[in-house]
């Protein structure tokens, strides 16, 4: 750093031409004395003022264009212990670090196709493309940076990424900073964050994000839960509870195939041979779903098919058959095929694994197919053990090349419909609908 500062070059590496302290004291290494901080860097820092200023250049391109991005994040659809932004980004000074966490997980869909020319002719104006492209490769440098282990190798590819990031991130962002990007954290984190893997090992040994959330795990949401007598004994009968369930949880998402756990808020009720007239009346329902008058649209077809190609059964007769809401996988994964769940509708995406022998037949996302779930039904058939469906809607690869998108799938839905075994399904997966597109959707890779 002080080649820079001599050579008056501050500036190229983010830094004021001012002297460094710490330069006239040899023994000491002020860079490993105070490594970077992922929490405080990232998540706290640098994304946070890449929302700002994103806001701040949507705002000089079109100020329309920011109520847009709020709008979109309150479409952005339902998911698994997924925070939603209802109220856009108006709240941004006062998230949390796990809220902006949540947040990079979307915001490279909602900028996707966010506007297009040059309509205003604003001055540096940034393609949409690029505005797209600095947050794929954000989320690219982040989860690089929660790796279990670096080699040599991981870590010069996350030097490349780091840098491709940056690189992008002064270009767009530039104009908007006051300070023309000479911040501390910035010049931190893509000049010293390797030598301190190097140095002190991962990053996510000596994050803050590691200890605030064990401290908020095994302290403060135990406490809560007590009624503050004799806190200790009860924070620690919480805790041994809570690991007897994790240790069950991690040992049954080992077995395979996926069991379900069970079902829950059941719906409707019917016998197969007044099916036909029971699912019509339904569809006529004004306070059905489309997805779910879709999925009555089919499922006798698809019952049939199934007897015939997946059972080798015919001529049943007469069974019950039970549409319920919920479905809970053993895995802990929890299925949901509602007309309303908390006043919105909610019909789970799954994945399938595909056979190895049908894999390379089809177009696949390295061997996972998807789903949207339509009913899921319970079938009970007399002295035979019940059969628990769920009738799914198949997605498909939008194109043939160009599959992927900010490295996650782009999908459309096709007019294939097939009930399958619950145990079948591998897990839920968020899907979100490209925005301003007509039947495209992007697989979000960014949730684990």
């Amino acid at each position: 750093m002080q080649e820079y500062f001599y050579n008056n070059a501050g500036q190229d590496v983010s830094l004021e031409n001012i002297p460094n302290y710490f330069w006239s004291l040899p023994s000491i290494n002020v860079y490993s004395a105070t490594v970077p901080d992922r929490m405080h860097h990232l998540d706290l820092g640098l994304f946070h003022y890449q929302i700002e200023f994103t806001q701040a250049l949507l705002q000089k391109q079109d100020s329309s264009l920011v109520n847009k991005i709020d709008n979109r994040l309150s479409k952005i659809p339902r998911f698994q212990k997924f925070q939603m932004f209802t109220n856009g980004l108006q709240s941004i000074s006062r998230m949390t670090a796990k809220e902006y966490r949540i947040l990079m997980k979307v915001m490279v869909f909602v900028v996707d196709n966010l506007y297009k020319e040059n309509e205003n002719n604003v001055e540096n104006f940034v393609e949409n493309k690029k505005l797209s492209e600095v947050y794929a490769k954000w989320n690219k440098m982040y989860m690089m940076s929660r790796s279990e282990i670096f080699t040599e190798s991981d870590l010069e590819n996350f030097r490349k990424d780091t840098f491709e990031w940056a690189k992008l991130f002064v270009e767009i962002f530039k104009p908007y900073s006051r300070s023309k990007l000479k911040f501390p954290k910035f010049h931190s984190w893509i000049y010293h964050i390797f030598e301190s893997i190097r140095q002190f090992g991962i990053i996510n040994g000596y994050t803050t994000e590691t200890y605030e959330s064990l401290h908020k795990d095994f302290v403060k949401i135990p406490y809560r839960m007590s009624n503050k007598k004799n806190v200790e004994d009860q924070i620690m009968k919480t805790l041994k509870r809570q690991d007897i369930i994790n240790v069950i949880n991690k040992k049954q998402k080992k077995k395979k195939p996926t069991k379900l756990l069970n079902f829950s808020s059941k719906l409707f009720e019917t016998k197969l041979t007044e099916a036909n007239i029971y699912f019509c009346e339904k569809m006529n329902d004004p306070n059905i779903n489309d997805n779910m008058i879709k999925g009555f649209n089919q499922f006798l077809e698809c019952f049939d098919d199934f007897l015939d190609n997946i059972l080798e059964v015919k001529n049943i007769k007469e069974c019950d058959i039970i549409i319920y809401g919920t479905a809970t996988l053993e895995n802990g994964s929890i299925i949901r095929a509602k007309n309303k769940f908390h006043d919105k509708p909610w019909f789970s995406n799954i994945a399938i694994s595909m056979d190895s022998n049908e894999s390379s037949d089809y177009q696949s996302d390295e061997g996972l197919c998807y789903g949207k779930i339509l009913l899921m039904a319970k079938i009970e058939i007399e002295e035979k053990p019940p059969l628990n469906l769920a009738l799914v809607q198949w997605y498909n690869f939008k194109f043939e090349k160009n599959s992927y998108l900010y490295n996650c799938p782009l999908l459309k839905l096709v007019e294939l419909y097939n009930l399958i075994p619950i145990e079948t399904i591998d897990n839920i997966v968020h899907i979100i609908p490209r925005f301003d597109e007509d039947n495209e959707y992007f697989v979000n890779k960014y949730i684990s």
